[in-house]
């Protein structure tokens, strides 16, 4: 059934979470320290992994401006998020969440902080929604064929159990954008298939995992970056893509 990988995708996040959010409870400031550097390390592997293996990609079809469209993107994104205003947009979307949360006693107990629960958010967002296994395993999806999207899944929600631990509720929040690109691109499947080429899903990972590879940086306590200003650039790296292919 179209939209089945979708809502498999979604559920696996959710159970991980909840897995995650009760383990967490029991790990002390010292060991959630360790964790959060764990998670930075794993979190800047797999953002460099993205970029190295998008350019290489590039490099292998003998296209000439992937790094031109990896510099313009991240500039014209950045000066567009800036513009709009994504980053603020996150925070006051962070109070709103801990507002809703801080309701629950067990949540309350915990006391979040706002800034937590938008890297929570942000950070699983941009690792479940960005690559080129979430666009072609929607694709399929939209077409009759979840079974990529079911491995997805799988992997997503043992993702999800580590990430909840260390970074909390905002985690699983993650579903929202999950419905939102997944449930998105399945939907318009057979309009977006012509458009989402080869060139194209590997633009968008590349710049996608320069942004993964930021939130690295700031969770190992590097440098604190806009990363959510920075979101545009994925969505203008695909155009470019596209115009270059």
């Amino acid at each position: 059934m179209p939209g089945s990988g979708v809502i498999a995708n979604v559920v696996a996040v959710i159970v991980g979470s909840a897995i995650g959010l009760a383990f967490g409870r029991f790990i002390t400031e010292r060991f959630r320290t360790i964790a959060f550097y764990a998670l930075g390390l794993s979190t800047f592997g797999i953002g460099a992994t993205m970029v190295i293996s998008g350019l290489m990609k590039a490099d292998a079809v003998g296209s000439k401006f992937a790094v031109l469209v990896v510099v313009v993107s991240l500039v014209a994104g950045g000066l567009i998020g800036e513009a709009v205003g994504v980053e603020a947009a996150l925070e006051r979307f962070g109070r709103w969440l801990r507002t809703i949360v801080m309701r629950i006693p067990a949540f309350k107990a915990a006391g979040e902080g706002e800034h937590q629960m938008v890297e929570g958010f942000v950070v699983a967002s941009l690792l479940f929604c960005v690559g080129s296994m979430t666009i072609l395993g929607s694709l399929q999806d939209g077409m009759g064929a979840p079974n990529l999207l079911y491995l997805k899944a799988l992997l997503d929600g043992v993702a999800s159990m580590a990430l909840a631990s260390a970074l909390g509720v905002g985690v699983g929040f993650s579903v929202i954008p999950i419905l939102v690109v997944q449930g998105g691109i399945a939907l318009g499947a057979h309009a977006l298939q012509p458009f989402l080429t080869a060139d194209v899903i590997r633009e968008m990972s590349t710049v996608g995992g320069l942004l993964i590879l930021a939130i690295g940086i700031d969770l190992l306590d590097i440098k604190r970056l806009p990363v959510g200003n920075f979101m545009p650039a994925v969505f203008i790296a695909g155009i470019l893509g596209w115009f270059f292919r």
